[in-house]
């Protein structure tokens, strides 16, 4: 199977825990389009009344053309389970997201949910997070110096492009991606990064996720990271 097929696979497989009545954060990414699809067909074909929680404005249509009602996030007030996929997952279940910059969406989503479920093919499981660029969103009044400040601690930053001008996220920030190779202690730099001013959120995922799906050839393998 290619990437897209083990993709494909974990999102078939994620909403099998989708229950009727269920409130469900739904995430963003090319994995996670996948699981929508198949949520859209379980919605169509059991009339499932299901209440999604979106993590983007891409999601959001995504979801809504399926048929699957959506509600903001203060219109609830508690999501039951949230789906999302990740960018690199280390041997402790900690998490690095935001590649599509979704980061802080997603980041809400996931600590108003009961449980959390990650999606990812094989390739994003590493031992040690950092070959995957971090991002930090930042916005834009004053990002020059947040910029400097981070490339003066030897964090090898990058502002995020789109189309040769500056990536801006669905709040209209920026991201800047940290390019770090390894990062020992993601506690810490977690720390560090969300005490700077000017920064609103980051692509760490400390402690949070429950159960882990990851599409192998040899079928889907469900990991439990803790209750």
């Amino acid at each position: 199977m290619d990437q897209n097929e083990l993709k494909q696979q974990v999102g078939r497989k994620a909403v099998e825990y989708i229950q009727d009545g269920m409130i469900v954060g739904l995430g963003t990414g090319s994995t996670v389009r996948y699981m929508v699809d198949a949520l859209g067909q379980r919605v169509q074909a059991e009339h499932l009344n299901i209440t999604g929680v979106t993590t983007s404005l891409r999601t959001t249509k995504q979801a809504q053309d399926l048929g699957i009602t959506i509600k903001d996030i203060d219109e609830v007030d508690h999501i039951d389970l949230t789906i999302d996929g990740a960018d690199e997952i280390d041997d402790d279940f900690q998490g690095i997201k935001g590649g599509g910059g979704a980061h802080l969406w997603e980041k809400i989503v996931a600590t108003n949910s009961n449980k959390i479920m990650w999606i990812v093919d094989e390739s994003k499981m590493v031992h040690q997070l950092g070959k995957f660029p971090l991002p930090v969103e930042v916005i834009p009044f004053g990002s020059k110096h947040v910029f400097d400040e981070l490339a003066r601690k030897g964090y090898k930053p990058e502002f995020r492009l789109a189309d040769g001008k500056k990536f801006l996220t669905d709040q209209k920030n920026y991201v800047i991606d940290l390019h770090l190779g390894h990062i020992g202690d993601p506690f810490a730099l977690s720390d560090e990064l969300i005490k700077m001013v000017g920064v609103v959120e980051h692509g760490f995922f400390l402690d949070m996720v429950n159960t882990v799906i990851v599409g192998r050839q040899s079928g889907p393998e469900v990991l439990q990271a803790r209750d």
